[in-house]
């Protein structure tokens, strides 16, 4: 019910602002982990290492994030919008950051993917 009324037009901005930023916050934490694991590996003295206190703390306050969104949106709203939310971010980011470019169908089907969740988090 507080949802509900929290997801209407009006008040939907400060729930899609958090959701947004935290995802922002998961993806760049996961391409930190992505730099510092190739460079380093899987041992302990990585985890011990400045960079994990720091991607530590991004996913943290991400999580924070995430959990004031499921408290005030339904939860099929909020996965619906986390997914859509998810795959452009990683999208956007493999392409510019990382340098990974898909196919046109590849695109095409990202495209229909985020129109799929968009449609169920707002109908």
């Amino acid at each position: 019910m507080l949802g509900s009324v929290i997801f209407s037009q009006k008040n939907m901005n400060w729930p899609l602002i958090i959701l947004v930023g935290s995802q922002i916050l998961f993806s760049n934490g996961d391409l930190l982990a992505r730099t510092f694991m190739r460079k380093y590996g899987f041992s302990v003295a990585t985890f011990l290492s400045l960079w994990f206190a720091v991607y530590f703390t991004i996913r943290t306050t991400a999580m924070f994030g995430q959990l004031y969104v499921f408290t005030s949106v339904q939860l099929g709203k909020t996965m619906a919008l986390f997914g859509a939310v998810s795959i452009v971010l990683s999208n956007v980011l493999g392409l510019l950051v990382l340098k990974e470019a898909l196919s046109p169908a590849s695109y095409a089907a990202v495209s229909l993917a985020v129109i799929a969740f968009v449609v169920l988090a707002f109908r």
